[in-house]
């Protein structure tokens, strides 16, 4: 065998190694429904769930509890089916989370509570189209 086949072979065994173990990490959105029928059955995976933060009439987040030590906090998520879920994150709250949009929790139910190991944020974008009114 020539020097570049046996490169390219191990090149092509090296990406099929990495689509295997990164095979692994994909999970899909759930409603917290599912997730706890999941883990009802056992399944121990990592959970994502996507939802809108609750929140007053002033846009306040409502049922947000910091620990004492500002270590760890928990909030209410509302899913897309419209349920409420107190999560509990066991580390500091992420910069701009209270003027998130949407946030994905990922994370699993640990005695029937949803308890989140990393959180995402999708945060209102400065750059979003916003309507022109032109008077000609």
């Amino acid at each position: 065998m020539k020097k570049s086949h046996i490169i390219a072979v191990v090149v092509i065994a090296a990406c099929i190694g990495l689509i295997i173990a990164t095979a692994g990490d994909a999970s899909t959105y759930v409603s917290f429904n599912q997730a706890f029928q999941m883990a009802s059955n056992g399944n121990n995976n990592q959970i994502h769930v996507v939802g809108d933060l609750k929140k007053d009439g002033a846009g306040n987040i409502v049922g947000m509890e910091k620990s004492s030590d500002n270590l760890s906090f928990s909030f209410i998520l509302i899913d897309d089916e419209q349920k409420e879920q107190k999560v509990y994150y066991n580390e500091p709250m992420p910069p701009d989370f209270a003027r998130s949009e949407k946030v994905v929790v990922i994370g699993g139910y640990q005695n029937n509570a949803f308890v989140a190991n990393k959180i995402l944020l999708k945060c209102p974008s400065k750059y979003q189209e916003e309507k022109i009114n032109a008077s000609i």
